[in-house]
């Protein structure tokens, strides 16, 4: 159990340090893409190319993911400083919000759909 935590704790740490890392050279490089992004997409390459295991990431990516809501607290409870922008064009942000979801959550189940089945194959 201990090993476990452990092990989840340090991969969530490399995330994190990929995070900061990524944002910083992001910043003195002058990139309009966030540092987040960059990460998402080197992780994606990494993975993709073997260079890392599934496996060395696993634990840490399924503890974020299931604790992604406490990372949109913030920003939610941010978007209260705002109400006159939210009041007048209310109806297009919310349009675009579940527009967006929609479309965050397809691509989500494809993408899983995707693993999954890539899975499955290599054990069979």
């Amino acid at each position: 159990m201990i090993r476990k935590i452990t092990l989840g704790l340090v991969q969530v740490l490399f995330f994190v340090a990929l995070f900061w890392t990524l944002n910083g050279l992001s910043v003195w490089l002058h990139l309009k893409v966030p540092g987040s992004i960059l990460g998402l997409i080197l992780v994606f390459l990494l993975l993709h190319f073997r260079v890392i295991k599934v496996e060395w990431v696993e634990l840490g990516s399924k503890w974020l993911v299931a604790e992604m809501l406490l990372f949109f607290i913030p920003p939610a409870a941010g978007m209260m400083q705002f109400k006159d922008l939210l009041l007048g064009s209310g109806v297009q942000i919310l349009l675009v919000i579940v527009v967006t979801s929609i479309l965050v959550m397809v691509c989500a189940g494809v993408m899983t759909q995707f693993v999954a089945s890539r899975k499955e194959r290599g054990r069979g």
